[in-house]
């Protein structure tokens, strides 16, 4: 077996249902991908969820796999009551901001420290959450309630204070969709959306919240996840996930994002072409690591072909998230939890 078999695919994959079939069990165990996310196709109940997550991580011994999902609150959450808390969505925190900047920052921090210990719990160490989106007047609403504010000052103060609510409880966070979804008219699941906007309003709006968090120090450890946008300004006939232009000059550049970048879903219909090169096309534009999420098997085989071993960067990245993902800094007993809980709904409904 040779070093670069040994390194995991640069790919994350998901999965059919709520347990793994011989013929994924067989796939992951020769792809070794970086890793799995569940939707909420794949979770039940706690125990299942569990065992699910046991059996990914032993089919590839000296790998740990990280284990992904979207709770972000609100309408994107996989674990759903009545076995896990219905959690907030974004808007609410920014609508608390605008009240008591003080009450939502410690009620977002305690929400994600929540959500946190849920995921963590269950063995998933890595949300795809917070979005740093800033939606816009005529956007779609695929982002809309989602994000923290229509006002980027307000997403860059309160992304990170969220990324640090994960942190505390052991999980990692992704911020997304790099560089800015929020003025997409429409929804990348279904189509390409293009945004039109001269560089100067993408400078004012959509790349600020990652502006301010390339500013921080210390910043919150955390990968980020890109948009399947077309921006004319920087590039006309490519969408951000597969510009090299947009990587080079922008996210690596002038946002300065160094970490884990992975692409948004490449079942998305905002892509086209064989999977084998849009996971190609992804990683040559910048991205570290391609996602494919709808667990249909001849499309995983296919981006596993168009996929080479995790780079660098990526292993970096990887090793570096251990630091969050097997200390966590804060956790939450389970004592504390229905207070907590209490406590932030309290927050939300009287701010």
């Amino acid at each position: 077996m040779t070093q670069s078999s040994l390194l995991p695919k640069a790919a994350i994959f998901g999965l059919s249902g709520l347990t793994l079939t011989e013929v994924e069990r067989a796939f992951f165990a020769s792809q070794r991908p970086v890793g799995y996310i569940l939707f909420a196709r794949n979770v039940e109940r706690s125990d299942q969820v569990k065992a699910l997550v046991d059996d990914l991580r032993s089919l590839t011994p000296g790998h740990n796999p990280v284990v992904l999902i979207d709770q972000e609150g609100g309408r994107v959450q996989r674990l759903k009551s009545p076995f896990w808390r219905a959690a907030p969505p974004g808007v609410e925190f920014g609508k608390l901001y605008s009240k008591d900047p003080t009450e939502a920052a410690q009620a977002l921090r305690m929400n994600m420290r929540l959500i946190g210990k849920e995921l963590v719990d269950l063995g998933i160490d890595v949300d795809c959450a917070p979005l740093l989106d800033v939606p816009v007047a005529g956007a779609h609403d695929v982002i809309g309630d989602r994000a923290y504010s229509t006002d980027p000052d307000v997403v860059a103060v309160l992304a990170p204070i969220a990324a640090e609510g994960l942190i505390d409880s052991g999980v990692v966070p992704v911020i997304k969709h790099i560089p800015g979804h929020g003025r997409a008219t429409s929804d990348s699941h279904k189509v390409l959306p293009v945004v039109d906007a001269d560089l100067a309003t993408l400078r004012a709006t959509d790349f600020k919240p990652y502006q301010a968090w390339a500013r921080l120090m210390p910043r919150p450890f955390a990968f980020a996840m890109t948009a399947h946008v077309v921006y004319t300004a920087i590039d006309a006939h490519l969408p951000a996930t597969q510009s090299k232009r947009m990587f080079d000059e922008f996210i690596r550049g002038e946002l300065a994002f160094d970490g884990l970048v992975m692409s948004d879903d490449l079942s998305m219909a905002a892509l086209t072409g064989p999977y084998d090169e849009r996971a190609a096309k992804s990683l040559d534009a910048g991205c570290d690591v391609v996602l494919h999420c709808n667990g249909n098997m001849a499309e995983m085989e296919a981006v596993a072909r168009g996929t080479g071993p995790l780079g660098s960067r990526g292993l970096k990245a990887l090793r570096d998230s251990e630091a969050v993902r097997l200390n966590p800094r804060r956790p939450l007993t389970v004592d504390q939890v229905a207070g907590v809980a209490a406590h932030v709904l309290s927050q939300i409904q009287n701010g």
